[in-house]
């Protein structure tokens, strides 16, 4: 009996060291990934035994079972986070489970360029292939109604910015996260704006913003520009600027802004009218919110493009004239 029992011990020493051997030639196998590289989908509410089983069946891990014993061995059994995960070659299972505790997920990413508007925004969601698309064929205010702001008018509404997000994520959570945040950034801008600005309200800070985002490519020039506008604004002279009467020219615009354009009457012909056209024309970023908020002091009412993207300041008629003799007409 005595050797029978020494027997069991010895087998069940050998069990265990083989059993220990075999796990730890597990943990440090790498993935059976064809092409060195894999996408795998987590799906929510989904346990580890069954993923486990599925990376099996997949033949991309040997020993389901070992995952999920050492998962509970850590701790982190019930942990795993559902997502799109890329599996290579190169992870070992240790590393698979460390990533499926972590949501280490895929992660892509959308840019919102300073200066586009919001159909060239939503050219963008509905063409990015990760997005889920659910607003495609809608009508500016069936999207912003599925925002949660059915009155509000879309334009200069989205900041400017490179989004990431994960496989899955909707076009709707992506244009409310943009939404979110120019409202932040309009909030921060406004609650540090200078004293004495000739706007009512944050949004009208919005609209000019996107007005300065639209004439110059020179960050050095915004608070300039935002100056000259604000100057004009607080004495009604008409802002009288190109990019308002080109948006709303909208797809009639054919590149050439013509003197028939800047004679027609409308909402956004700032030669026509005094003030603020009635929404924003673009999206503009932090500099240009900030610009507006903070223009530059001085008592120039005028620019002109010199033609290499840069501007010539004057303050008063005459030397805009001759400004736009020299840079426009070939005058010297």
């Amino acid at each position: 009996m005595r050797k029978f029992f020494g027997f069991l011990i010895l087998f069940g020493s050998l069990t265990i060291g083989w059993m220990y051997m075999d796990i730890q030639q597990f943990v440090e196998t790498p993935l059976h990934v064809e092409n060195n590289s894999a996408s795998y989908v987590v799906a929510p509410g989904a346990t580890l035994k069954a993923v486990a089983r599925d990376l099996h069946e997949r033949g991309i891990i040997d020993h389901p079972a070992y995952l999920v014993w050492l998962a509970k061995w850590r701790g982190v059994g019930s942990n795993i986070k559902a997502g799109e995960y890329r599996l290579t070659s190169a992870m070992t299972s240790m590393q698979l489970l460390d990533s499926l505790v972590a949501g280490k997920v895929v992660q892509y990413s959308l840019t919102l360029v300073e200066g586009w508007n919001f159909r060239q925004v939503m050219a963008a969601v509905n063409g990015h292939p990760r997005l889920v698309h659910t607003l495609t064929g809608l009508t500016d205010q069936q999207i912003m109604a599925k925002l949660g702001w059915p009155d509000q008018h879309p334009e200069g509404r989205f900041y400017p910015d490179t989004y990431q997000f994960s496989g899955g994520f909707s076009d709707v959570a992506f244009l409310q996260r943009a939404y979110r945040m120019m409202e932040q950034r309009l909030e921060e801008a406004w609650r540090e704006r200078a004293s004495g600005l000739p706007y009512k309200a944050p949004y009208e800070a919005l609209v000019m913003a996107s007005i300065v985002e639209k004439e110059t490519a020179v960050p050095a020039e915004r608070p300039k520009i935002a100056g000259v506008f604000v100057r004009r604004l607080a004495i009604g002279m008409p802002l009288a600027t190109d990019p308002t009467v080109i948006y709303g020219l909208g797809a009639a615009f054919d590149g050439n802004l013509r003197k028939q354009d800047l004679l027609a009457d409308g909402p956004y012909n700032t030669y026509r009218r005094t003030g603020l056209p009635p929404t924003p024309i673009a999206m503009p970023g932090f500099e240009a919110l900030r610009a507006v908020l903070h223009p530059a002091q001085g008592k120039e009412l005028y620019f002109v493009a010199r033609g290499d993207g840069s501007h010539y300041f004057s303050a008063t008629l005459e030397e805009h004239n001759k400004a736009v003799a020299r840079f426009q007409l070939g005058g010297s």
